[in-house]
């Protein structure tokens, strides 16, 4: 795995760190590969219990697409005569995200600063979203003239409606870390100096925590977001099944009962 990213796992915690300090922590090639392998195996690895997606420095959590290296493959790809320099999308962007929302265990985003055009969609995709005071966000897509990617078009309007993300979108700008709070695209929002112990905290708490209804939770707030309440309240029940078929529900039953903090065991 490139040193573009870096990941390591301690008691179910897996922090993936994008390590590009000095280019904003832009996805070069490199860094998309590393950035989508180390999701896939924390979502692989039955000893993670929940990801703590960050970044390398203080200027940026990720300001999307390294342009110099996409310019370099638009001009290969025009003088070849063949290829698709936004294949990255299918290749790279469309996994991360998949493998962000669709893992069976929680992810937090530490948004250290910058968050633009895929940057902000990979924040977007996560499940709790943990910034700076300092931090910002932008669309960024039609900047260059390029339409929405990383899940955008799909995360941005589900949290903030549809007008609002029609907004950010066709008029991309960079709005405050208060701004997007305020708009609910920020869960939490902490001082800058704060930022790294407040969102590996969150991570903590939620690697501690009822792992199999946790899974849960994401499967049905996905679900729910394209179906009937008839349809979602049938999955409900489904997932209530499997919830309540765990062992962590029976020690959280037996722990209030016993007026007890429950101790979780993932399963």
């Amino acid at each position: 795995m490139a040193d573009t990213v870096l990941f390591e796992v301690s008691d179910g915690l897996a922090t993936i760190t994008i390590n590009r300090p000095d280019a904003m922590n832009a996805m070069n090639t490199a860094t998309k590969v590393a950035l989508r392998d180390a999701l896939q195996s924390a979502a692989a690895d039955p000893a993670v219990r929940a990801v703590l997606l960050t970044a390398a420095g203080g200027r940026a959590f990720c300001v999307g697409q390294d342009l110099k290296e996409h310019v370099s493959k638009l001009s290969e790809a025009r003088e070849s005569g063949s290829g698709n320099a936004l294949s990255t999308v299918q290749e790279h962007y469309n996994p991360i995200v998949r493998a962000i929302t669709e893992m069976p265990k929680p992810v937090v985003a530490g948004i250290n600063g910058v968050a633009a055009g895929a940057g902000f969609g990979f924040a977007l995709a996560c499940d709790y979203r943990v910034a700076a005071d300092t931090a910002s966000f932008n669309t960024s897509f039609a900047g260059v003239a390029l339409t929405a990617d990383s899940g955008a078009s799909w995360t941005l309007p589900r949290l903030i409606g549809h007008s609002r993300a029609a907004d950010l979108l066709l008029f991309p700008r960079s709005i405050s870390a208060q701004d997007a709070h305020d708009l609910g695209v920020v869960n939490r929002l902490v001082p800058g100096a704060e930022l790294a112990a407040e969102a590996a905290a969150v991570a903590r708490a939620l690697a501690d925590g009822p792992t199999v209804a946790y899974a849960a939770l994401k499967e049905s707030l996905a679900y729910g977001a394209g179906h009937t309440l008839g349809e979602a309240l049938e999955k409900e029940d489904e997932l209530q099944t499997r919830a309540g078929a765990s062992q962590d529900h029976a020690i959280a039953v037996q722990a209030f009962l016993n007026k007890e903090k429950p101790k979780y065991l993932g399963q």
